[in-house]
């Protein structure tokens, strides 16, 4: 039996699942929800890794819809959006009543600028980029995420800082982070935010993946959330949405937040190891399946790609060992290591 401060996330559940079965059944959709019964087996996966790592559920709905169904890159980032507003958002209240620690100062740096920069980048940026640009960012992205975890992982698995709470620093960088990402990332991938902070948590701050996973949890489903709002009032919603996100929103409701239980018992390497090589097989065959418009010239700059965010992780992470050395602006907390459960 759950205990009651579980409470808040099985309303939550309930309310979502009464509301859901009313509209599908009473509206006479069940249909439409069979028809798309590929999304939900793929999101059962996807909101697995939305609750135990640091990528959202959209890392795995946005290239089956784009890369495996050959839909629009605007339909994988719209039903990004869509998705995680349900399954990541259940993860996070799931989170908040485990009362994880979580990286508040960053974090809320993050929000910020998220809460700024989202709806902008969806107004005024989006609009402008090329469906191919939009596969070859989020492969890119994605590809050199996964590579840096292939050769730093161990190294990443082995932090055990908590954080300070209360670090202007940290502050600043999410604040800018969640307003760069949140602008040229989120808009136009529909995910992503969660991975930027991720990487200055364990990178920069040295931060305990413990913290800094559920960490990007929420700064995801806060900018998803963001994102259903913005499409909504423009009313820009793409056509193929619907009726994935209803097969798969009642996946990811429980998904998500079987991902944040799940990886708490079996450790987050394993895990971490599949994504990452997930992430890279993403990028190879985006590059395979746009090789007649890319060509040699457009793979290789993809490729320099890659190699420019590593240089990037790379600068984050000797910025963290001197930044570890000094220890002058966030002093480890040892008094919240033991929350880390």
């Amino acid at each position: 039996m759950f205990p009651i401060r579980y409470i808040p996330w099985l309303s939550f559940l309930a309310a979502f699942y009464v509301l859901w079965g009313l509209f599908v059944f009473g509206q006479g959709l069940w249909g439409v929800v069979c028809e798309h019964w590929p999304m939900a087996l793929s999101m059962a996966i996807g909101s697995y890794a939305a609750g135990s790592t640091p990528m959202g559920g959209g890392t795995v709905g946005f290239p089956v819809l784009v890369l495996l169904f050959d839909m629009p890159a605007s339909l994988g980032r719209d039903f990004s959006f869509a998705v995680q507003s349900i399954g990541m958002v259940s993860a996070s209240i799931f989170i908040f009543c485990r009362r994880q620690v979580l990286a508040w100062s960053m974090l809320r740096g993050a929000l910020l600028g998220s809460l700024v920069a989202t709806p902008l980048g969806i107004l005024f940026f989006a609009p402008i980029i090329p469906g191919l640009w939009v596969k070859l960012a989020f492969a890119v992205i994605w590809g050199s995420f996964g590579v840096l975890h292939l050769y730093r992982l161990r190294e990443i698995t082995a932090h055990d800082h908590v954080g300070d709470p209360e670090c202007p620093l940290d502050y600043r960088v999410g604040l800018l982070l969640g307003a760069v990402a949140g602008f040229s990332v989120v808009s136009v991938t529909g995910v992503g935010i969660d991975m930027v902070v991720y990487a200055a948590l364990v990178l920069l701050s040295r931060v305990d993946l413990k913290v800094a996973i559920p960490t990007s949890v929420v700064i995801m489903a806060f900018s998803s959330v963001v994102g259903v709002i913005v499409k909504s009032l423009s009313g820009d919603w793409q056509p193929g949405v619907f009726g994935n996100w209803l097969a798969a929103a009642p996946v990811v409701a429980l998904g998500a937040p079987l991902g944040v239980f799940v990886v708490s018992l079996i450790g987050r390497t394993l895990t971490l190891l599949v994504v990452a090589l997930l992430c890279v097989v993403q990028f190879v065959w985006t590059c395979v399946s746009e090789w007649q418009v890319l060509g040699g010239a457009g793979v290789a700059m993809a490729l320099l790609a890659v190699f420019v965010c590593l240089w990037g992780f790379e600068e984050l992470r000797f910025s963290g060992l001197r930044r570890e050395r000094m220890r002058s602006c966030c002093p480890r907390r040892v008094e919240g290591a033991s929350q880390l459960s």
